[in-house]
């Protein structure tokens, strides 16, 4: 997996985020659109995709899924799907854009929580580009399972 530093990929993803909200919002206009992931936070380094967070009342997740899947984007396969998580990508970007599709108050809102927390402590944005850093050249399931670990003790979950 190829790691970009933050001047190689930060600079451009204001303006992605921001074309992104807008088309998430006109597909759920009661949706909050939060920018999350390592993009989101200063100095992470990334694979230099972007992560939306669109928060939606718990009753309209499906169907805040299906006005997305309506608008262009498709649900992203073997990722994780409950009632208040879908995982949405969209193929029309230059950048890969993922939308974490999450019913408001369900433990999913681990996205901004954690992205808070990296954003306050730059000491945890270091920890968390050098565990990145670590497991770039390893298998993908190794280099997921060691961030959901590292994103688990981040939040105080172990």
């Amino acid at each position: 997996m190829k790691l970009l530093l933050p001047f190689e990929y930060q600079p451009d993803l204001e303006s992605i985020f921001l074309s992104a909200r807008e088309s998430v919002l006109a597909a759920c206009p009661d949706a909050q659109v939060e920018h999350v992931g390592s993009s989101a936070i200063p100095g992470a380094i990334s694979k230099g995709d972007i992560d939306v967070c669109v928060l939606v009342a718990p009753a309209l997740h499906s169907h805040a899924v299906a006005a997305l899947q309506a608008s262009g984007y498709v649900i992203k396969v073997d990722t994780l799907r409950t009632p208040e998580l879908c995982m949405l990508a969209s193929p029309g970007h230059d950048y890969d854009v993922a939308l974490q599709v999450v019913a408001a108050g369900s433990r999913f809102e681990f996205f901004m929580h954690f992205r808070d927390a990296l954003c306050r402590d730059p000491e945890l944005v270091k920890e968390y580009n050098a565990l990145k850093l670590q497991y770039c050249d390893r298998p993908p399931s190794e280099y997921r399972d060691a961030k959901a670990q590292f994103i688990a003790s981040v939040l105080g979950l172990v």
